[in-house]
């Protein structure tokens, strides 16, 4: 028998339903049926519930971000990641693909039906790309650039800027590993130069990024390729220690900065992950993965300008 954290949803059901639903019906039964469920709903509906939805719905609300000036900064951070391949991704990803490899809840995650959910990482699904194109060609470098529209079901920041989709721009990585990491070494440090270029780039077009704060964490056993990450840069790059999980193969960076409103705003995050060894059943492939909050460079970041 299936069991849920929640038994309220399993109430008024026949005996037994659940657990057909869950586990019982071949997959392409089951979406059947959840089509057939969501037409029969759809015909039931009213324009005033449309309309009603449009207007409570977090789920549904347009961008809080003109539409000119997020494809503005799309431009600029393609543009610094010249060298990557710019892919567009699909709205929606295979179901779970957040889930099994992020860990995340699916609960977090707005799922959808023919077995896909919509995108709410970019990155766990770079990795998909990267592991078939690994598989294809285990000797190939793999790097792939996107900027995409997502939605994450969880509960949203009361700040500024955050919304349940939200725009982000994605790195990523992929390799089989060299003699002494160098390759995952040399992908994270390449990310981060990327994208300190990009606010480079963006400051020479009306936007401002100061009091820029770069750092590298590691874990105990990485602190040495966090030390040589670091060396790499150049710079100022500060050094601390790795305790999130979900950054699984031992390094980590983030980039922050100040906003036009004076608050410190993580705007940069990427690090290494298992992913793709896991994908391609091949403990020596590597993925690295990052990104931007790019909705948050013209709402936060605009440089502002007085007037003459």
């Amino acid at each position: 028998m299936t069991s849920t954290a929640r038994p309220w949803i399993k109430a008024g059901l026949p005996a037994g339903a659940y657990d057909v639903l869950t586990n019982g019906l071949p997959a392409s039964r089951l979406w059947s049926l959840l089509l057939e469920v969501a037409e029969t709903r759809a015909a039931g509906r009213r324009l005033s519930d449309l309309v009603g939805q449009w207007d409570r719905d977090r789920f549904v609300q347009p961008a809080i971000i003109d539409q000119r000036s997020l494809l503005e900064v799309d431009r600029h951070l393609l543009a610094a990641a010249a060298a990557f391949e710019a892919l567009e991704l699909s709205p929606v990803a295979p179901l779970g693909v957040c889930s099994i490899m992020g860990r995340a809840s699916q609960n977090k995650v707005l799922s959808a039906l023919r077995g896909t959910e919509v995108v709410s990482d970019p990155t766990n699904v770079l990795a998909l790309e990267c592991a078939s194109r690994l598989r294809r060609d285990p000797a190939s470098v793999v790097r792939l650039a996107t900027a995409h529209r997502c939605v994450r079901a969880q509960e949203i920041p009361k700040q500024r800027g955050f919304t349940a989709n939200f725009r982000i721009f994605c790195l990523a990585s992929a390799g089989l590993e060299r003699q002494n990491h160098a390759f995952l070494v040399e992908a994270v440090a390449e990310q981060m130069t990327i994208m300190t270029r990009a606010l480079d780039r963006l400051e020479q077009h009306g936007f401002a990024f100061p009091d820029r704060r770069i750092t590298v964490l590691a874990t105990p056993e990485r602190a040495a390729l966090g030390d040589r990450v670091a060396a790499m840069l150049g710079g100022p790059v500060a050094r601390d220690l790795l305790e999130h999980p979900y950054y699984n193969h031992g390094l980590r960076f983030q980039i922050a900065a100040r906003s036009s409103d004076g608050h410190e705003i993580p705007l940069i995050d990427g690090g290494a992950f298992d992913w793709v060894a896991r994908l391609t059943s091949n403990r020596r492939a590597v993925y690295v993965a990052s990104g931007l909050g790019s909705q948050l460079v013209p709402l936060l970041f605009r440089r502002f300008t007085s007037p003459k």
